[in-house]
């Protein structure tokens, strides 16, 4: 085989390969999203007790102050629980 033809032969190999790579990767992210987009919606009572540890954990690691947590917990739980 001519070396031009060896040299075209590996780079469309290659591109190829990188297609399919991609399209793979397309197929799992949007797997994903179907998933996050069609999974239940927890009810406002679990929401909240999230929202709480959380936030407990975020104080624990000095990222916020129990003040803050507090009023950003009162926060969303009037958004939650309207929502409700």
């Amino acid at each position: 085989m001519h070396r031009k033809a060896a040299t075209y032969v590996t780079r469309t190999t290659t591109a190829a390969a990188g297609a399919v790579a991609t399209a793979a990767t397309s197929v799992a992210a949007a797997a994903v999203a179907a998933s996050v987009i069609f999974s239940p919606v927890a009810d406002a009572s679990s929401r909240l007790e999230g929202v709480h540890a959380d936030l407990q954990r975020a104080v624990q690691l000095n990222q916020i102050t129990e003040e803050q947590a507090l009023k950003f917990e009162a926060k969303l739980a009037g958004r939650i629980l309207g929502e409700a």
